[in-house]
Protein backbone atom coordinates (compact mmCIF):
# COMPACT_ATOMS: atom_id res chain seq x y z
CA UNK A 1 0.00 0.00 0.00
CA UNK A 2 1.33 3.71 -0.93
CA UNK A 3 1.99 5.74 1.44
CA UNK A 4 0.29 9.06 -0.23
CA UNK A 5 -1.43 9.45 -3.56
CA UNK A 6 -1.65 12.53 -5.08
CA UNK A 7 -4.29 12.99 -7.63
CA UNK A 8 -2.64 16.23 -9.94
CA UNK A 9 0.66 17.60 -11.22
CA UNK A 10 -0.59 21.34 -10.82
CA UNK A 11 1.46 23.66 -9.37
CA UNK A 12 -0.56 22.92 -5.93
CA UNK A 13 0.41 18.91 -6.55
CA UNK A 14 3.66 19.54 -7.34
CA UNK A 15 4.28 22.03 -4.00
CA UNK A 16 2.56 19.38 -2.16
CA UNK A 17 4.55 16.14 -3.55
CA UNK A 18 8.21 18.38 -2.78
CA UNK A 19 7.28 19.10 0.66
CA UNK A 20 5.98 15.73 1.63
CA UNK A 21 9.32 14.18 -0.33
CA UNK A 22 11.03 15.84 2.71
CA UNK A 23 9.90 12.95 4.57
CA UNK A 24 10.49 8.91 4.34
CA UNK A 25 6.96 8.18 3.07
CA UNK A 26 6.18 6.19 -0.68
CA UNK A 27 4.49 9.41 -2.61
CA UNK A 28 2.90 8.68 -5.96
CA UNK A 29 1.35 11.46 -8.07
CA UNK A 30 -1.42 10.76 -10.43
CA UNK A 31 -1.57 12.99 -13.57
CA UNK A 32 -4.13 12.82 -16.58
CA UNK A 33 -2.54 14.85 -18.87
CA UNK A 34 0.76 13.97 -20.67
CA UNK A 35 2.93 16.34 -18.98
CA UNK A 36 2.59 18.17 -15.29
CA UNK A 37 1.43 21.87 -15.73
CA UNK A 38 -1.31 21.37 -17.81
CA UNK A 39 -4.33 22.42 -16.58
CA UNK A 40 -5.06 25.86 -14.68
CA UNK A 41 -1.27 26.13 -13.97
CA UNK A 42 -0.76 26.75 -17.38
CA UNK A 43 -2.76 29.29 -17.89
CA UNK A 44 -3.10 31.98 -15.40
CA UNK A 45 -0.93 35.41 -14.85
CA UNK A 46 2.10 34.52 -13.26
CA UNK A 47 1.13 36.76 -10.51
CA UNK A 48 2.41 36.76 -6.98
CA UNK A 49 0.08 38.64 -4.85
CA UNK A 50 0.64 40.89 -2.04
CA UNK A 51 -2.25 39.63 0.00
CA UNK A 52 -4.62 42.46 0.41
CA UNK A 53 -7.29 41.56 -1.57
CA UNK A 54 -8.43 37.98 0.38
CA UNK A 55 -10.72 38.32 3.82
CA UNK A 56 -8.91 38.41 6.95
CA UNK A 57 -9.07 34.72 8.63
CA UNK A 58 -9.48 33.13 5.44
CA UNK A 59 -7.60 30.37 4.32
CA UNK A 60 -6.56 32.58 1.14
CA UNK A 61 -5.30 35.94 3.40
CA UNK A 62 -3.06 33.38 5.74
CA UNK A 63 -1.73 31.28 2.79
CA UNK A 64 -0.91 34.18 0.32
CA UNK A 65 0.97 36.37 2.40
CA UNK A 66 3.20 33.22 3.54
CA UNK A 67 3.50 32.07 -0.18
CA UNK A 68 4.35 35.77 -1.50
CA UNK A 69 6.93 35.60 1.73
CA UNK A 70 8.07 31.83 0.55
CA UNK A 71 8.47 32.35 -3.05
CA UNK A 72 11.65 34.74 -3.26
CA UNK A 73 13.88 31.81 -1.14
CA UNK A 74 12.24 29.23 -3.25
CA UNK A 75 13.28 30.87 -6.55
CA UNK A 76 17.02 30.96 -5.47
CA UNK A 77 16.89 27.43 -4.38
CA UNK A 78 15.05 25.56 -7.35
CA UNK A 79 16.30 28.23 -10.18
CA UNK A 80 13.07 29.39 -11.50
CA UNK A 81 12.49 33.08 -12.53
CA UNK A 82 11.02 35.53 -9.84
CA UNK A 83 10.92 39.77 -9.36
CA UNK A 84 9.11 41.04 -7.07
CA UNK A 85 7.48 44.49 -9.19
CA UNK A 86 5.17 45.73 -7.18
CA UNK A 87 1.72 46.09 -8.12
CA UNK A 88 -0.86 48.40 -8.11
CA UNK A 89 -4.92 48.75 -7.62
CA UNK A 90 -6.18 51.65 -9.58
CA UNK A 91 -8.94 53.63 -9.25
CA UNK A 92 -10.64 55.64 -12.22
CA UNK A 93 -13.28 58.10 -10.20
CA UNK A 94 -12.71 59.36 -6.72
CA UNK A 95 -15.20 57.62 -4.63
CA UNK A 96 -12.87 54.60 -5.50
CA UNK A 97 -10.40 55.61 -2.44
CA UNK A 98 -13.33 54.28 0.01
CA UNK A 99 -12.78 50.81 -1.84
CA UNK A 100 -9.07 51.36 -1.67
CA UNK A 101 -8.96 52.17 1.93
CA UNK A 102 -10.74 48.95 2.43
CA UNK A 103 -8.02 46.80 0.42
CA UNK A 104 -5.22 48.95 2.47
CA UNK A 105 -6.86 47.73 6.14
CA UNK A 106 -7.15 44.28 4.81
CA UNK A 107 -4.07 44.28 3.89
CA UNK A 108 -2.58 45.68 7.48
CA UNK A 109 -4.65 43.16 8.67
CA UNK A 110 -3.44 40.45 6.97
CA UNK A 111 0.35 41.13 7.05
CA UNK A 112 1.07 42.51 3.93
CA UNK A 113 4.18 45.17 4.26
CA UNK A 114 4.60 49.05 3.02
CA UNK A 115 1.31 49.34 1.45
CA UNK A 116 0.17 53.22 0.38
CA UNK A 117 -2.51 55.35 -1.14
CA UNK A 118 -1.37 57.39 -3.72
CA UNK A 119 -3.30 60.15 -5.23
CA UNK A 120 -3.04 59.59 -9.23
CA UNK A 121 -0.01 61.95 -10.16
CA UNK A 122 1.82 60.97 -7.53
CA UNK A 123 1.35 56.92 -8.94
CA UNK A 124 2.19 58.27 -11.83
CA UNK A 125 5.65 59.42 -10.92
CA UNK A 126 6.46 55.55 -9.83
CA UNK A 127 4.63 54.07 -12.79
CA UNK A 128 4.59 56.82 -16.02
CA UNK A 129 2.38 54.41 -18.07
CA UNK A 130 -0.81 54.41 -15.90
CA UNK A 131 -3.96 56.46 -17.45
CA UNK A 132 -4.64 59.83 -16.88
CA UNK A 133 -7.96 58.75 -16.15
CA UNK A 134 -6.35 57.41 -12.84
CA UNK A 135 -7.33 59.18 -9.72
CA UNK A 136 -6.29 56.77 -6.88
CA UNK A 137 -3.63 53.79 -6.51
CA UNK A 138 -3.03 51.67 -4.01
CA UNK A 139 0.95 50.77 -4.47
CA UNK A 140 2.09 46.98 -2.84
CA UNK A 141 5.85 47.17 -3.40
CA UNK A 142 6.10 43.14 -2.24
CA UNK A 143 4.05 41.72 -5.56
CA UNK A 144 5.60 39.82 -7.62
CA UNK A 145 5.78 37.96 -11.21
CA UNK A 146 6.70 34.60 -11.70
CA UNK A 147 6.88 31.94 -14.49
CA UNK A 148 3.64 29.59 -13.75
CA UNK A 149 5.54 26.77 -16.18
CA UNK A 150 9.11 26.91 -14.36
CA UNK A 151 7.52 27.05 -11.12
CA UNK A 152 5.12 23.89 -11.75
CA UNK A 153 8.40 22.01 -13.20
CA UNK A 154 10.83 22.87 -10.60
CA UNK A 155 8.80 21.67 -7.78
CA UNK A 156 7.95 18.47 -9.83
CA UNK A 157 11.58 18.17 -10.64
CA UNK A 158 13.02 18.48 -6.89
CA UNK A 159 10.23 16.19 -5.68
CA UNK A 160 11.50 13.52 -8.24
CA UNK A 161 14.68 13.45 -7.16
CA UNK A 162 13.54 13.18 -3.59
CA UNK A 163 11.82 9.80 -4.51
CA UNK A 164 8.61 11.18 -5.28
CA UNK A 165 7.01 8.76 -8.26
CA UNK A 166 4.85 10.58 -11.12
CA UNK A 167 2.96 8.46 -12.98
CA UNK A 168 1.66 10.89 -16.23
CA UNK A 169 -1.07 9.93 -19.07
CA UNK A 170 -3.30 8.38 -15.80
CA UNK A 171 -6.84 9.10 -15.81
CA UNK A 172 -8.36 8.68 -12.42
CA UNK A 173 -12.25 7.03 -12.60
CA UNK A 174 -13.22 6.27 -9.20
CA UNK A 175 -11.98 6.01 -5.69
CA UNK A 176 -13.16 3.93 -3.18
CA UNK A 177 -12.71 3.82 1.05
CA UNK A 178 -11.34 0.46 1.79
CA UNK A 179 -9.52 -0.66 4.93
CA UNK A 180 -6.98 1.39 6.11
CA UNK A 181 -7.14 3.72 2.95
CA UNK A 182 -8.31 3.89 -0.38
CA UNK A 183 -7.96 2.19 -3.67
CA UNK A 184 -7.76 4.51 -6.41
CA UNK A 185 -9.16 2.70 -10.17
CA UNK A 186 -7.46 4.40 -13.15
CA UNK A 187 -7.56 3.33 -16.71
CA UNK A 188 -3.68 2.65 -15.71
CA UNK A 189 -5.09 0.03 -13.28
CA UNK A 190 -5.50 0.32 -9.60
CA UNK A 191 -3.72 1.86 -6.78
CA UNK A 192 -4.11 1.36 -2.75
CA UNK A 193 -3.20 4.18 -0.27
CA UNK A 194 -3.02 4.99 3.54
CA UNK A 195 -3.56 8.85 2.16
CA UNK A 196 -4.93 10.52 -0.86
CA UNK A 197 -4.55 14.73 -1.21
CA UNK A 198 -6.84 15.86 -3.85
CA UNK A 199 -5.45 18.40 -5.99
CA UNK A 200 -7.66 17.72 -8.56
CA UNK A 201 -8.27 21.45 -10.04
CA UNK A 202 -11.59 22.12 -11.42
CA UNK A 203 -12.60 18.28 -10.97
CA UNK A 204 -11.44 18.61 -7.04
CA UNK A 205 -14.76 18.35 -6.37
CA UNK A 206 -15.81 15.30 -8.61
CA UNK A 207 -13.26 12.83 -6.56
CA UNK A 208 -14.33 14.91 -3.36
CA UNK A 209 -18.01 13.99 -3.81
CA UNK A 210 -16.94 10.42 -4.03
CA UNK A 211 -15.65 9.65 -0.69
CA UNK A 212 -17.42 12.86 1.66
CA UNK A 213 -21.40 13.57 2.55
CA UNK A 214 -20.36 16.91 2.70
CA UNK A 215 -20.23 17.79 -0.83
CA UNK A 216 -18.11 20.56 -2.93
CA UNK A 217 -19.39 22.32 -5.85
CA UNK A 218 -16.74 23.33 -8.22
CA UNK A 219 -17.72 25.91 -10.72
CA UNK A 220 -15.07 26.36 -14.26
CA UNK A 221 -14.54 30.32 -13.93
CA UNK A 222 -12.69 31.02 -17.62
CA UNK A 223 -10.27 33.72 -18.12
CA UNK A 224 -9.02 34.43 -21.66
CA UNK A 225 -6.04 36.75 -22.20
CA UNK A 226 -4.00 38.33 -24.74
CA UNK A 227 -0.34 38.24 -24.66
CA UNK A 228 1.87 40.76 -26.20
CA UNK A 229 5.37 40.74 -28.23
CA UNK A 230 8.68 41.89 -26.20
CA UNK A 231 9.13 45.09 -28.21
CA UNK A 232 6.11 46.40 -26.02
CA UNK A 233 6.94 44.35 -22.22
CA UNK A 234 8.41 47.48 -21.30
CA UNK A 235 4.65 49.53 -21.20
CA UNK A 236 4.84 48.93 -17.55
CA UNK A 237 6.83 47.93 -14.98
CA UNK A 238 4.70 47.34 -12.15
CA UNK A 239 1.36 45.11 -12.15
CA UNK A 240 -1.63 46.86 -12.67
CA UNK A 241 -4.64 45.56 -11.20
CA UNK A 242 -8.47 47.79 -11.47
CA UNK A 243 -10.56 47.91 -8.48
CA UNK A 244 -12.09 44.05 -7.85
CA UNK A 245 -15.83 43.51 -8.42
CA UNK A 246 -17.43 40.19 -7.80
CA UNK A 247 -15.73 38.30 -10.29
CA UNK A 248 -12.22 39.00 -8.97
CA UNK A 249 -9.81 41.48 -9.67
CA UNK A 250 -11.07 42.25 -13.02
CA UNK A 251 -8.40 42.70 -16.01
CA UNK A 252 -4.78 43.06 -14.96
CA UNK A 253 -2.27 44.44 -17.05
CA UNK A 254 1.74 43.23 -16.84
CA UNK A 255 5.09 42.81 -17.86
CA UNK A 256 6.01 38.96 -17.46
CA UNK A 257 9.42 37.52 -16.03
CA UNK A 258 10.34 36.94 -19.64
CA UNK A 259 9.47 40.37 -20.82
CA UNK A 260 6.43 40.03 -22.50
CA UNK A 261 3.27 42.32 -22.13
CA UNK A 262 0.21 40.12 -21.00
CA UNK A 263 -3.33 41.44 -20.73
CA UNK A 264 -6.63 39.76 -19.04
CA UNK A 265 -8.27 37.87 -17.48
CA UNK A 266 -11.77 37.69 -18.28
CA UNK A 267 -14.09 36.31 -15.69
CA UNK A 268 -17.32 34.04 -16.90
CA UNK A 269 -18.73 31.45 -15.26
CA UNK A 270 -19.12 28.13 -17.38
CA UNK A 271 -20.24 24.74 -17.64
CA UNK A 272 -17.63 23.30 -19.58
CA UNK A 273 -15.16 21.52 -17.53
CA UNK A 274 -12.79 21.91 -20.56
CA UNK A 275 -13.92 25.03 -22.47
CA UNK A 276 -10.66 26.79 -22.90
CA UNK A 277 -11.48 27.99 -25.95
CA UNK A 278 -11.16 32.07 -26.72
CA UNK A 279 -14.11 34.29 -27.80
CA UNK A 280 -14.06 37.12 -30.11
CA UNK A 281 -16.22 38.84 -27.11
CA UNK A 282 -13.65 37.75 -24.99
CA UNK A 283 -11.13 39.26 -25.94
CA UNK A 284 -12.58 42.95 -27.23
CA UNK A 285 -13.74 43.10 -23.80
CA UNK A 286 -10.60 42.60 -21.80
CA UNK A 287 -8.80 44.57 -24.35
CA UNK A 288 -11.28 47.31 -23.52
CA UNK A 289 -11.13 46.83 -20.04
CA UNK A 290 -7.03 46.90 -19.99
CA UNK A 291 -6.36 49.69 -21.97
CA UNK A 292 -8.40 51.91 -19.31
CA UNK A 293 -5.27 51.43 -17.05
CA UNK A 294 -2.59 52.81 -19.45
CA UNK A 295 -4.20 54.97 -21.80
CA UNK A 296 -3.98 52.18 -24.77
CA UNK A 297 -3.11 49.33 -25.64
CA UNK A 298 -0.45 48.39 -28.70
CA UNK A 299 -3.05 45.85 -30.49
CA UNK A 300 -0.68 45.12 -33.49
CA UNK A 301 1.46 43.51 -31.46
CA UNK A 302 -0.48 40.35 -29.61
CA UNK A 303 1.14 37.56 -30.58
CA UNK A 304 -1.21 34.58 -29.01
CA UNK A 305 -4.11 34.64 -26.86
CA UNK A 306 -5.26 31.84 -24.15
CA UNK A 307 -7.56 30.80 -21.79
CA UNK A 308 -7.90 29.16 -18.65
CA UNK A 309 -10.00 27.53 -15.89
CA UNK A 310 -10.10 28.74 -12.35
CA UNK A 311 -11.82 26.58 -9.78
CA UNK A 312 -14.22 28.81 -8.42
CA UNK A 313 -15.96 26.82 -5.06
CA UNK A 314 -19.39 28.25 -4.02
CA UNK A 315 -18.07 28.77 -0.47
CA UNK A 316 -15.44 31.30 -2.01
CA UNK A 317 -12.61 29.67 0.19
CA UNK A 318 -10.30 27.62 -0.31
CA UNK A 319 -11.12 23.98 0.92
CA UNK A 320 -7.30 22.71 2.36
CA UNK A 321 -7.51 19.79 4.96
CA UNK A 322 -8.84 16.39 5.59
CA UNK A 323 -12.19 15.87 4.83
CA UNK A 324 -14.36 15.02 8.09
CA UNK A 325 -15.73 11.98 7.38
CA UNK A 326 -13.09 10.90 4.84
CA UNK A 327 -10.08 10.14 7.28
CA UNK A 328 -7.11 10.23 5.26
CA UNK A 329 -9.01 12.03 2.40
CA UNK A 330 -7.19 15.76 2.43
CA UNK A 331 -8.18 18.18 -0.42
CA UNK A 332 -6.72 21.14 -1.60
CA UNK A 333 -9.54 22.06 -3.64
CA UNK A 334 -10.94 25.67 -4.99
CA UNK A 335 -7.81 26.56 -5.61
CA UNK A 336 -8.26 29.99 -7.60
CA UNK A 337 -6.14 33.50 -7.56
CA UNK A 338 -4.56 33.59 -5.33
CA UNK A 339 -3.28 30.08 -5.58
CA UNK A 340 -0.32 30.13 -7.87
CA UNK A 341 1.20 32.80 -4.77
CA UNK A 342 -0.19 30.13 -1.73
CA UNK A 343 1.28 27.34 -3.78
CA UNK A 344 4.58 27.20 -1.58
CA UNK A 345 2.64 28.14 2.14
CA UNK A 346 -0.39 25.57 0.79
CA UNK A 347 2.41 22.59 0.14
CA UNK A 348 3.67 23.46 3.85
CA UNK A 349 0.91 23.61 5.19
CA UNK A 350 -0.94 20.40 3.94
CA UNK A 351 1.98 18.13 4.48
CA UNK A 352 2.06 18.93 8.13
CA UNK A 353 -1.27 17.91 8.25
CA UNK A 354 -0.71 14.46 6.78
CA UNK A 355 2.44 14.04 8.89
CA UNK A 356 0.11 14.03 11.84
CA UNK A 357 -2.18 10.97 10.33
CA UNK A 358 1.02 9.13 8.78
CA UNK A 359 3.88 10.34 11.26
CA UNK A 360 6.89 9.37 9.51
CA UNK A 361 10.64 11.09 10.14
CA UNK A 362 12.31 13.56 8.41
CA UNK A 363 15.03 12.55 5.54
CA UNK A 364 18.56 13.17 6.41
CA UNK A 365 19.56 13.46 2.48
CA UNK A 366 16.72 15.63 1.14
CA UNK A 367 18.06 17.66 -1.99
CA UNK A 368 16.55 21.26 -1.16
CA UNK A 369 18.21 22.95 -4.39
CA UNK A 370 17.63 22.08 -8.32
CA UNK A 371 19.57 23.68 -11.51
CA UNK A 372 17.54 24.43 -13.68
CA UNK A 373 18.21 24.61 -17.83
CA UNK A 374 20.73 26.67 -18.64
CA UNK A 375 19.23 30.10 -21.15
CA UNK A 376 21.90 30.89 -23.99
CA UNK A 377 20.01 34.18 -24.28
CA UNK A 378 20.29 35.41 -21.11
CA UNK A 379 23.80 33.74 -20.42
CA UNK A 380 26.89 36.16 -20.17
CA UNK A 381 29.87 35.56 -22.86
CA UNK A 382 32.05 33.50 -20.82
CA UNK A 383 29.00 31.01 -19.87
CA UNK A 384 28.33 30.86 -23.44
CA UNK A 385 31.61 29.85 -24.22
CA UNK A 386 31.86 27.30 -21.62
CA UNK A 387 28.21 25.51 -22.52
CA UNK A 388 29.37 25.34 -26.28
CA UNK A 389 33.05 23.94 -24.93
CA UNK A 390 31.33 21.44 -22.81
CA UNK A 391 28.15 20.50 -25.73
CA UNK A 392 28.63 22.61 -29.11
CA UNK A 393 24.39 21.83 -29.81
CA UNK A 394 24.52 24.83 -27.37
CA UNK A 395 25.77 26.58 -31.01
CA UNK A 396 22.89 25.40 -32.76
CA UNK A 397 19.80 27.77 -33.06
CA UNK A 398 16.67 26.56 -32.98
CA UNK A 399 14.11 28.82 -32.10
CA UNK A 400 15.74 32.17 -33.55
CA UNK A 401 12.43 34.52 -31.96
CA UNK A 402 13.65 33.30 -28.41
CA UNK A 403 17.00 32.35 -29.28
CA UNK A 404 16.26 28.96 -28.03
CA UNK A 405 19.38 26.24 -28.82
CA UNK A 406 19.36 22.60 -29.51
CA UNK A 407 21.25 22.08 -26.44
CA UNK A 408 18.70 23.52 -24.47
CA UNK A 409 15.69 21.42 -26.21
CA UNK A 410 17.79 18.00 -25.41
CA UNK A 411 18.11 19.52 -21.59
CA UNK A 412 14.50 19.93 -21.75
CA UNK A 413 13.87 16.06 -22.75
CA UNK A 414 16.61 14.28 -20.96
CA UNK A 415 16.17 16.04 -17.28
CA UNK A 416 14.01 14.28 -14.77
CA UNK A 417 10.53 14.20 -15.32
CA UNK A 418 11.44 15.61 -19.15
CA UNK A 419 10.06 16.87 -22.08
CA UNK A 420 7.93 14.49 -24.40
CA UNK A 421 5.93 16.57 -26.13
CA UNK A 422 6.29 19.89 -27.97
CA UNK A 423 4.65 21.69 -25.29
CA UNK A 424 6.78 20.51 -22.90
CA UNK A 425 9.64 21.58 -24.54
CA UNK A 426 8.04 25.17 -24.78
CA UNK A 427 7.06 25.10 -21.25
CA UNK A 428 10.88 24.08 -20.24
CA UNK A 429 12.98 26.05 -22.72
CA UNK A 430 10.06 29.23 -24.44
CA UNK A 431 11.30 27.33 -27.74
CA UNK A 432 8.35 28.27 -29.65
CA UNK A 433 6.99 31.32 -27.61
CA UNK A 434 8.34 34.26 -29.31
CA UNK A 435 6.49 36.31 -31.80
CA UNK A 436 5.90 33.58 -34.58
CA UNK A 437 4.63 31.36 -31.72
CA UNK A 438 6.57 27.94 -33.62
CA UNK A 439 6.01 28.81 -36.99
CA UNK A 440 9.67 28.33 -37.91
CA UNK A 441 11.21 26.07 -35.16
CA UNK A 442 8.31 23.52 -34.91
CA UNK A 443 9.91 20.78 -37.66
CA UNK A 444 13.28 21.13 -35.97
CA UNK A 445 11.74 20.40 -32.58
CA UNK A 446 9.48 17.62 -33.58
CA UNK A 447 12.49 15.79 -35.23
CA UNK A 448 14.91 16.33 -32.01
CA UNK A 449 11.59 14.94 -29.77
CA UNK A 450 11.78 11.99 -31.87
CA UNK A 451 15.81 11.64 -32.01
CA UNK A 452 16.25 11.66 -28.40
CA UNK A 453 13.04 9.87 -27.47
CA UNK A 454 14.02 7.27 -29.61
CA UNK A 455 10.23 7.31 -31.46
CA UNK A 456 9.28 7.35 -34.67
CA UNK A 457 8.61 11.17 -35.95
CA UNK A 458 4.82 10.22 -36.69
CA UNK A 459 4.64 9.57 -32.82
CA UNK A 460 5.55 12.81 -31.52
CA UNK A 461 2.47 15.24 -30.57
CA UNK A 462 1.81 18.85 -29.65
CA UNK A 463 0.43 17.93 -25.79
CA UNK A 464 -1.78 14.52 -25.06
CA UNK A 465 -2.22 11.66 -27.34
CA UNK A 466 -4.46 12.76 -30.40
CA UNK A 467 -2.66 15.83 -31.39
CA UNK A 468 0.44 13.93 -33.84
CA UNK A 469 1.87 16.97 -35.85
CA UNK A 470 1.95 14.31 -38.96
CA UNK A 471 -1.84 12.39 -40.09
CA UNK A 472 -1.83 9.32 -42.77
CA UNK A 473 1.89 8.95 -41.89
CA UNK A 474 3.42 5.99 -42.89
CA UNK A 475 6.58 4.86 -41.00
CA UNK A 476 9.54 3.76 -43.71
Amino acid sequence: MIDVVIIGAGVTGCAIARELSRYRLDVLVLERASDICEGTSKANSGIVHAGYDAKPGTLKAKLNVKGNLLMEELSKKLDFPFKRNGSMVLSFEDEGKEKLQLLYEQGIQNGVKDLKILPGDEARKIEPSISEEVVWALFAPTGGIVCPFNLTIALAENAFENGVEFKLGTNVKRIGKISGGYRIETDKGDFETRAVVNAAGVYAAVFHNMVSGDKLNIIPRKGEYCLFDKTVGNLTSHTLFQLPTKYGKGVLVTPTVHGNLLVGPTAVDIDDFEGVNTTAEGMADLLKRGALSVGTLPTRQIITSFAGLRAHEEGGDFVIGEAKDAPGFFDAAGIESPGLSCAPAIGEYLAEEIIKYIPSEKKTDFKETRKGIPCMALAAPEEKQRLIGENPLYANVVCRCELVTEGEIVDAIKRPLGATTLDGVKRRTRAGMGRCQAGFCSPKTVEILARELWKDIGEISKNDPGSEFLTGYLKE
